[in-house]
């Protein structure tokens, strides 16, 4: 019998909290809810979880600080945030310290569903391992042995081009925001990182202009986006 997955629900709206537990458990989940931040933390520390769901404003710790001691320990665990902030600044500051994903509120239970299942997915965690090579059109990515393979010839990169190249990937089609790319490669974001990283996605798309498929965009003030036609 596969073993549930279980998810961390840090939610101070105790309503909301129970809603989502209920339906959460209905959908074959085990749901672990704390109603502050203090609480989440010490239920991730005692727990081991497959998905954590993070209000951004709760009581004792909220939740952008919830979400920092968790990468602190752990920077594997995906994370969401549940937030009635909209404002690109907060969702920016949300994904560079570690979450993974964000749904504003209010958000229909289905889409928080496909959120969270499209996570476990791309996080290895459902029913099976998370391919090592993927195609970028023609071209192959090794991600585990960092090499490109190009027209059959092998083409090493450095390890910080992977993780790049992976964070493109994994968001591709969608924005990879630059604060976020920073901050999971550097640890830091700062204008010394920024200006390397910007040489290594030059050097990225002079490996892949080959296949006339695969671009690397700018996307202005924001970042950049992987798109695959």
């Amino acid at each position: 019998m596969e073993q549930k997955k279980k998810i961390l629900l840090a939610e101070d709206d105790m309503n909301l909290g129970k809603v989502l537990s209920t339906v959460l458990i209905g959908k074959g989940f085990d749901v672990a809810h704390a109603e502050n931040g203090e609480a989440a933390f010490e239920k991730f520390c005692t727990n081991n979880f497959d998905i954590c769901l993070i209000d951004v404003m709760m009581p004792l710790k909220d939740g952008f600080t919830l979400a920092q001691e968790i990468r602190k320990l752990d920077n594997k665990t995906p994370i969401i945030f549940l937030t009635a902030k909209t404002l690109q600044e907060d969702i920016i500051k949300g994904l560079s310290i570690g979450g993974d994903d964000y749904i504003t509120k209010p958000f229909s239970i289905e889409v928080l569903l496909a959120r969270i299942n499209a996570l476990l997915r791309r996080s290895g965690m459902n029913d099976q391992e998370e391919e090592s090579v993927v195609s970028l059109g023609n071209i192959l990515f090794d991600r585990k042995r960092h090499i490109l393979t190009i027209d059959g010839t092998e083409q090493k990169i450095t390890s910080r081009e992977a993780v790049l190249l992976e964070l493109l990937y994994e968001k591709r089609n969608d924005v990879l925001y630059r604060s976020y790319a920073l901050k999971k490669i550097w640890g830091e974001d700062s204008f010394y990182n920024s200006r390397n990283m910007d040489v290594y996605i030059t050097r990225l798309r002079k490996l892949l202009k080959s296949e006339p498929s695969i671009q690397i965009i700018n996307v202005h003030s924001t970042g950049f986006k992987l798109v695959v036609m």
